[in-house]
């Protein structure tokens, strides 16, 4: 049962990578503007992210099996419809319907372990959904960068078809239709609510360094901090909430959310500017851009699982420090050695280094969420694992994404004005060399005579948008590790919080040993 589940999480995980190799020549396909590129790449995950706490809720009162199996069955056409969209606006409403339906699944599944497993058990169940949903993750660019260089474009939303169907089947034998599942009402309002939050924030952010896109951004922003006011009245007064925040406030579940936004919102930030990276201004081809993320799968697969005994011998605390250690090694590495030159071995090491850090820092950041949780509450830390994944990915493809627009607009605006021949430029021209890198290789192909000149200046100006972008990462993470540092309790205390947790859930006096078990 476990490897079904798995393999459902693994059917959004591959959605969720997949676009990140295609863009490159999904943009000359559509001669798409950067932040359109952004928006499609960060479509899925923001109707996963949107929907996920809402739709966990609904499969907690109606059955979290069916919600799965509605998820697997609703992918299908979201994949057709990707895979043969006639324009990226298409294509970004059908990445956005592919999340809606993995936003049915995908929380179901963590929620199911925590329901099903505990003690030891439950900690290594997590640590094989963390790595192996990983790995799988990471395994679908190398797939697209395959089928890019033999079919279309859009046959890499193809790829997790066939696991659609294995998974589906395996699904409907051997998933429980009821496990604990909850008897309240489900907040509705609340959870329309929490649906415009989330798609006006990450909208928000992708519009800001859009040319003449500012009042947009600034009223999507006030409808995003609106939307969160309402929000968090609604979840005070409901007598049903969709969100506890009485659980919420708990110091082990919302350092560990957190701290998990950062982490895994980092590797899909990083995933979706260096596979641009590699093929723009390292002339990777698609097959040698998916599988130069190869090193990242290989450490996050060997290192999740130990990181399951590191949280029970050192605690939670230790080893998010140590994913974030790697992680910062990762960015400074990245910031000082990527260039127009790099050799594959500072591309590969970078990418174990990111492997190591999400390896480390997945397990305990999931792990410390549902153990801190009563099991009637496991749809509420499941849809906030669920949330650092697709939330922190969602926030920082669109954060990396809007710095390496601004990044790449502004390098290459100095370079036109710098340049000798600046005045017989035409509007329209500048407009297409500053919008991305594909609109400057489309200018190149028709002024052959300045093509190498204009692909020179490009790939110059998108590693000083990348530079920003990596610099937004690392700093995030610094931040995340300061949180950690100065926010999560030591082995001791984490012990002590979680008896007491447990004694409030249970109505039980404190036994720090049952609970350390409960949760480890």
């Amino acid at each position: 049962m476990l490897v079904a589940l798995i393999l459902v999480a693994g059917v959004a995980n591959v959605n969720l990578s997949v676009a990140n190799v295609a863009l490159p020549t999904i943009g000359k396909e559509f001669d798409s503007s950067q932040t359109t590129l952004n928006l499609i790449a960060v479509g899925y995950s923001l109707g996963l992210a949107a929907s996920v706490l809402y739709l966990g809720a609904v499969g907690d009162r109606y059955g979290r099996k069916l919600l799965l199996v509605l998820g697997m069955v609703l992918s299908v056409p979201a994949c057709l419809l990707a895979a043969y969209a006639p324009s990226d606006e298409v294509l970004f409403a059908a990445r956005l319907l592919g999340g809606l339906s993995a936003g049915m699944a995908f929380p179901t599944t963590l929620a199911l372990i925590t329901a099903l497993w505990s003690g030891p058990g439950r900690t290594k169940s997590i640590a094989l959904w963390s790595a192996l949903g990983g790995g799988i993750a990471a395994l679908g660019p190398l797939l697209a960068g395959l089928l890019l260089e033999h079919f279309w474009w859009g046959s890499v939303f193809l790829i997790s078809l066939p696991l659609v169907a294995v998974a589906l089947v395996m699904a409907v034998l051997l998933v429980p239709s009821h496990v604990n599942e909850s008897t309240e009402p489900v907040d509705n309002l609340g959870g329309i609510v929490s649906i415009v939050l989330v798609g006006s924030l990450i909208l928000s952010i992708n519009f800001a360094p859009v040319p003449n896109k500012g009042a947009l951004a600034l009223g999507l922003a006030g409808i995003a901090l609106v939307a969160a006011a309402a929000f968090f009245l609604r979840q005070r007064r409901a007598p049903n909430p969709l969100y506890d925040l009485d659980i919420a406030r708990r110091r082990i579940f919302w350092v560990a959310a957190c701290a998990g936004v950062i982490v895994f919102g980092t590797l899909m930030g990083t995933m979706f500017i260096s596979q641009q990276y590699l093929q723009n201004v390292l002339g990777y081809s698609t097959l040698e851009a998916g599988a130069a993320f190869l090193p990242a799968i290989v450490c996050m697969v060997l290192i999740a699982p130990r990181s399951a005994k590191l949280v029970e011998s050192h605690g939670a605390r230790f080893t998010l420090l140590a994913g974030y250690v790697s992680m910062v090694i990762a960015f400074v590495w990245m910031l000082l050695l990527w260039s127009d030159d790099a050799a594959y071995w500072q591309i590969g090491l970078a990418y174990a280094f990111i492997g190591i850090g999400v390896g480390l820092a997945g397990t305990p950041a999931s792990h410390s969420l549902t153990g801190s949780v009563p099991v009637q509450r496991a749809g509420m830390a499941s849809g906030t694992a669920d949330l650092q994944r697709d939330l922190g990915g969602a926030i920082m493809q669109s954060i990396m994404g809007a710095v390496l627009t601004a990044g790449y607009t502004s390098a290459a605006a100095t370079a036109i004005a710098a340049s000798p021949n600046s005045d017989t430029i035409s509007d329209s021209v500048q407009s297409q060399l500053t919008k991305s890198f594909a609109g400057a290789d489309d200018i190149a192909a028709q002024y052959p005579q300045y093509s190498d000149q204009i692909i020179a200046a490009a790939r110059t100006s998108f590693l000083q948008g990348d530079d920003w972008a990596y610099t937004a990462g690392l700093v995030a993470v610094l931040l995340g590790a300061a949180l950690v540092w100065i926010c999560f309790p030591r082995r001791g205390e984490e012990q002590r919080l979680l008896a007491r947790y447990h004694a409030e859930d249970t109505g039980q006096p404190e036994t720090p040993m049952a609970a350390q078990q409960d949760a480890y």
